[in-house]
Parts: structure tokens; C-alpha cells; sequence
């Protein structure tokens, strides 16, 4: 009898391992000869026991880990490769057997797990199997969100497409996959990335920062793996220094780089927009909508602008035959001066918040916190939050005689 895969009907809005779905009728197929009873339910066991996947492009199936564990299916199916992500690794009869390659990738469905960080080596692997014509089984443990998200990145990258698009074309093929809004929030950042991680791209910092508090959270310490999240002093002499930097204003010691500021939006603005009040124009958002879909190579920040009234830097970017300045009607808000944690800031490493002092002449510039964070006054909430005064800084538009003062 040929092979048949197991479909199960449903629509899921919640975490795999948290599933409450409504009573609906649901058509079972048998697979290899084997009879299941219709209950005409579905419940948490209809994923636990029956082998359930579903090819969502030639030789790429996606499943649950029934599927991922029964011998035969894998050899029925072709499988030659499995992408596994789960709190725990497949069995050794598995993982060992001579016909196989298998990657692990130890994740919980939950939505504050980075995902993110693991997406690239998840379409490495897919394509390396796809490449030499190899099929492949990418499962968790019910093949919903975990395995799904690894899935629509694979299809997001190969085929060009942004995220619901893919959402769309895998959820076709397997109708109750849904990634929680944790990595489809993830999926998306992946993809306004280009597709791979950006370590300059602004969203992504904040994300990362948002990683490191939760670890602080955890430990109440900046844990080693993180230590990378520091940026390097600019005020220590270096090549090719940015041209634009923020100053002491009391002893002029050079305190941060254009790059490291973390901008916003208004948040009292934004809202004043809905109630009525045209401070945001119709501009105004599509700019930031097309800032959101530039690809990483077109992403250029212009430290060379000649305007003398834009303290927060104008992001220009390229695009043949012309440049297209995106955010040159968008405010940013000046109120307080978010930045990224930088090395002169001590005891950053070591406590989960404090103040934040010139190291030079020792005037307070501002506070840090890695769990509270910081409500701006013009009510946008940012944490973590480092931030400086913008009465205690003063904007340098060119560097000049930089020294190093430690």
C-alpha cells in the first residue's frame, strides 16, 4: 500500500504545548494499513500517537515528532535528513541509524525563546539536503510552531517572500501549522534583515538588548555569551572615527557615535494622530513602512549630511538611478538620548541598573536599567534602557583631535 500522510484538521492560536483546541469533526487517514478511530474530536492525543506530515515543497516535509521516531515512515517517505528543534534529541536508533544525517536545535515553544539566532543554520541544513536531492523532515513535537517557523524561513529565503506570503503558502500544504507571535515577530525582523542577521540594523540591536535584560533578569549579572553587546569606548583613539558624536558637555569627553543612538517615534505623537491630530502624515507612515521592506544592502546611514538642524542623523538610502531619503519627514523624539551600552559605563556588567557618570569629570549623564527600563516623557516605554540627558551632551558634527581618555 503506498504511503499516505496523516492530516489533521484544525486552526491553533496558541503554544504547542498548551493546545486547547474547539470541538470539530476531523477526518483521519490511515497510514500504512493502520486503522484509526474517528472520534470526531481533537485532542492532545491525536498528536501524540498518530504519524502526521505533509510535503510542503518537493522532498521537503514537515512534521511532528511521531513521524520524526517511526522507522518505517522515514524509509517509506525517503527521508535522509531530519531537522529537529525541541527541548529534547531524538533517540540514539535514530540519530544513529547509517541512513540518516540529523541536526538538533534545542528550543521550547515559548515566545521570548530566540529563535532568531538559530534561522540561518535551519536553511543551511534544508538546503544542503535539497541541494544533492536528498529528502528532508524538519518536525518538533506536534509540527505546528517550532518546525514551522524553521519552514517559512526556509521558504521565505528561497523563494523570495515575505513573511504571511510564506505563512500562506506552508499553512496550504499543512493546515494547522501557526509559529507563536514570538517567531512570527522574529520570522519578520529576519526578513526586513534581508533574510540574515544584520548586527547594524537598529531593530536588531534592540532586540538583542531586550535578550540581554532577560538574562539579567534571570542571573542579575550580564552573562559572558553577551559581553559582545558592549560597544567599544569612542573616545579611544581608532581608525576612521564617525564623524558625528556625542560629547560631555562639561569636559567635552567624547561619550557616544552617531551609530550608537536608538531613535523612536513620538509615542504621544503617534497617538494624537489617531485621535484626530494630523502630526503624523500619511508620508510619514509609508516612509516608515518602505524603511521596514529595504533590503540590507540598500540600508545606508549618510554621516556626511550637510543639515545643521537634524541632531538625529538622516538615514538615506540608495536606489539606482536615484537617492531616495525615506526618513527625511520622519521626527524622531529628542527628549532623552537612548543609546547602547557602551564600555565607559561601569558597573553595567555587574548590577541591573544604576547611574550613568562622565568618566572623565564624573558629572552624572543619565541612568541604565537592564529590567525596569525607561518611560520617555513623550510616553514611549524602551527597555532596557541607557540613556543620556540631552541637557548634560552636546552634538559634534565633526570629530576632531580625538584622544584617549580612559
Amino acid at each position: 500500500m503506498n504511503p499516505s500522510t496523516t492530516c489533521l484538521a484544525s486552526t491553533f492560536n496558541v503554544d504547542e504545548k498548551s493546545i486547547a483546541p474547539k470541538a470539530m469533526p476531523v477526518s483521519v487517514l490511515a497510514m500504512a494499513g493502520q486503522k484509526l478511530q474517528d472520534t470526531g474530536n481533537i485532542s492532545r492525543e491525536d498528536f501524540d500517537d498518530p504519524v502526521s506530515l505533509d510535503e510542503i515543497i518537493n522532498g521537503l516535509f514537515l512534521g511532528n515528532l511521531t513521524a520524526a521516531t517511526h522507522m518505517e515512515t522515514l524509509k517509506n517517505f525517503n527521508i535522509t535528513h531530519i531537522l529537529t528543534l525541541d527541548s529534547v534529541p531524538l533517540p540514539k536508533h535514530i540519530t544513529e541509524a547509517s541512513f540518516l544525517t540529523t541536526k538538533f536545535i534545542q528550543i521550547a515553544d515559548m515566545p521570548k525563546e530566540d529563535v532568531l539566532h538559530h534561522l540561518d543554520s535551519c536553511v543551511e541544513f534544508i538546503s544542503s539536503a535539497r541541494i544533492t536531492g536528498h529528502n528532508i523532515l524538519v518536525h518538533c513535537y506536534f509540527g505546528v510552531s517550532r518546525s514551522s517557523t524553521a519552514v517559512i524561513a526556509y521558504i521565505m529565503k528561497s523563494h523570495n517572500l515575505d513573511y504571511q506570503t510564506a505563512f500562506e503558502l506552508v499553512k496550504s500544504k499543512r493546515r494547522f501549522v501557526q509559529p507563536n507571535v514570538g517567531f512570527a515577530a522574529q520570522l519578520k525582523l529576519w526578513r526586513r534583515m534581508g533574510c540574515t542577521i544584520d548586527n547594524h540594523y537598529q531593530k536588531y540591536k534592540i532586540y538583542r538588548l531586550r535578550l540581554a535584560g532577560e538574562q539579567v533578569r534571570k542571573a542579575k549579572i550580564l552573562p559572558q555569551s553577551f559581553s559582545n553587546i558592549i560597544k567599544s569606548d569612542p573616545a579611544i583613539t581608532q581608525e576612521n572615527p564617525e564623524p558625528i558624536v556625542y560629547r560631555c558637555r562639561k569636559c567635552r569627553r567624547v561619550l557616544a557615535s552617531k551609530s550608537h543612538v536608538l531613535t523612536h517615534m513620538p509615542k504621544i505623537q503617534i497617538s494624537s494622530s489617531t485621535n484626530g491630530t494630523n502630526n503624523v502624515t500619511d508620508n510619514q507612515k509609508q516612509s516608515a513602512k518602505l524603511m521596514e521592506q529595504i533590503p540590507t544592502q540598500a540600508r545606508k546611514v549618510s554621516l556626511t549630511a550637510t543639515s545643521t538642524s537634524n541632531s538625529n542623523g538622516q538615514l538615506s538610502v540608495m536606489a539606482s538611478p536615484e537617492r531616495i531619503d525615506v526618513n527625511k519627514s520622519i521626527e524622531h523624539c529628542q527628549n532623552i538620548l537612548f543609546v547602547e551600552p557602551i564600555a565607559w559605563m561601569r558597573h553595567i556588567v555587574t548590577n541591573t541598573q544604576g547611574k550613568l557618570n562622565c568618566p572623565k569629570c564624573e558629572q552624572k549623564l543619565g541612568n541604565f536599567s537592564w529590567i525596569n527600563g525607561c518611560q520617555c516623557p513623550c510616553g514611549e516605554e524602551v527597555s532596557p534602557a541607557f540613556y543620556l540627558i540631552p541637557s548634560k551632551v552636546e552634538l559634534s558634527k565633526a570629530v576632531q583631535n580625538v584622544q584617549t581618555t580612559l
